[in-house]
């Protein structure tokens, strides 16, 4: 709840979405690989957006309570530490569950909107959405001027559920015609990629949390970013010298997460036409063993720190 009363968090949440709806509006002009580039440029907003979200909500949640005392305040009672840090990562996880589901069905609608040469941007399911945002908008505006509750939380609560209501009176009541005589379908097979973002996102929290017991946003936002960029070429930095027999390539290709294993957008439009779910489950208990590490090298951080 605190994190979601954050209006850095709506405004992620409302931006990410409504860009990722406006990425299905232009004319590309793609030589029929317009669907296949609205649906990876929108896997990559909603990836972005969960890697900012996570580093500000981390930053918001165990940072700034360090510097007012809030965090002090807490652990004189009987908290502990580890306690505190792990229902910090909870809270954490829950919410980016959250935008990850908004984003999702924004990926969903981006994808089923595409179109190439001879369709047309489908303005009345872009009135659907946006009237549904503007009333979970409007909706938390009222609760808060006649009923005194916090805007945001509610607009975020809102929105949600506007955004799912959009999302299946435009599946259900409006056509979209992507190409000459083809109508558009619904690509259910996003639904396992974005889990395997989300999965992306949880790790990127543990690693921000870890970091934000000992630095500031700016500091854990640089490092985060580093460490994706670097997992991104991971299988270049270290993979091909870690297969040559390289011992320290093999112990950074062990540590650094290889993000491309939860990139699978590419695998959509190569005559793959299904998912195996148990490399989704491989790839969920890899997220929990590399975020339960990199929350126990938090705890011990944490432990250390002197927080009067």
């Amino acid at each position: 709840m605190e994190l979601i009363r954050q209006p850095i968090f709506l405004l992620l949440m409302t931006g990410s979405v409504l860009f990722e709806l406006f990425l299905a509006v232009p004319y590309y002009f793609a030589f029929g690989d317009e669907m296949k580039l609205v649906k990876t440029s929108a896997l990559a907003v909603m990836l972005l957006s969960g890697l900012f979200g996570a580093v500000l909500s981390a930053s918001q949640s165990l940072a700034r309570e360090i510097r007012s005392g809030t965090a002090l305040a807490v652990l004189s009672k009987p908290v502990g530490r580890a306690q505190f840090l792990l229902a910090k990562f909870a809270g954490l996880a829950a919410a980016l569950a959250l935008l990850a589901y908004v984003n999702l069905l924004g990926v969903m609608l981006a994808s089923w909107m595409a179109f190439d040469a001879y369709g047309s941007t489908n303005l009345t399911a872009l009135g659907i959405f946006g009237g549904g945002v503007l009333l979970a908008y409007a909706l938390a505006g009222f609760s808060n001027f006649f009923l005194r509750r916090p805007f945001v939380s509610d607009a975020v609560t809102a929105l949600v559920v506007m955004a799912t209501l959009a999302t299946f009176v435009i599946f259900h009541f409006t056509h979209q015609q992507q190409s000459l005589g083809q109508q558009a379908m619904v690509d259910w097979r996003l639904i396992p990629a974005g889990l395997l973002i989300l999965f992306a996102l949880w790790i990127l929290a543990a690693v921000a949390l870890a970091c934000s017991t000992r630095l500031d946003m700016i500091a854990t936002l640089a490092i985060c970013s580093a460490l994706f960029l670097v997992g991104l070429m991971s299988d270049y930095f270290f993979g091909v010298p870690a297969a040559q027999g390289s011992w320290w390539a093999s112990t950074l290709y062990s540590l650094i997460p290889n993000w491309q294993l939860f990139w699978l957008a590419d695998a959509l439009e190569t005559g793959k036409t299904t998912f195996h779910w148990a490399y989704v489950g491989k790839a969920l208990g890899y997220a929990v063993c590399y975020a339960g590490a990199a929350l126990a090298v938090g705890v011990a951080l944490f432990d250390e720190r002197e927080l009067s």
